[in-house]
């Protein structure tokens, strides 16, 4: 598409959109343009500065929306956390030792969150006891 500036006989000032430069032609030929202040039918081109897009705006422009996508996934990310924490029993440090339990029928199968170490960790995972590390998010951290 391409806008031009138009200017009627009157000096009215508007704006078109045409398909191409030909198009604005055919229409002013054949009477179909016409001014929607005045309807006059002489109509003419105004000239304007070419709409150049750069490189910088590209980069501002995929900057802009990165920066849109990065700010709804963290709040997507924060939402999932909420939920979790919402719907488990926070067992702090003993977290490696309940989770155990619960994965050898010791205790009652439930959500848990709480602190283990790497080793902790890499120690379930190994016994084949399902865990995932919650993120530690921009609004959490004091």
């Amino acid at each position: 598409m391409i806008r031009y500036s138009l200017r009627c006989d009157n000096a009215h000032e508007f704006e078109g959109w045409f398909s191409e430069s030909a198009d604005f032609d055919r229409q002013v030929a054949t009477g179909f343009l016409t001014c929607p202040v005045c309807q006059s039918a002489a109509v003419s081109k105004l000239l304007m500065a070419p709409s150049v897009s750069t490189a910088r705006k590209k980069d501002e422009r995929q900057t802009l929306a990165m920066d849109a996508m990065r700010q709804e996934a963290l709040q997507k990310l924060k939402e999932a956390v909420a939920a979790v924490k919402a719907n488990s029993e926070d067992v702090g440090t003993k977290f490696p030792e309940e989770a155990r339990k619960i994965h050898y029928g010791e205790a009652d199968a439930r959500g848990i969150i709480g602190q283990a170490t790497v080793d902790e960790a890499q120690a379930l995972v190994e016994e084949g006891i399902e865990i995932a590390a919650i993120p530690v998010l921009p609004e959490d951290v004091n």
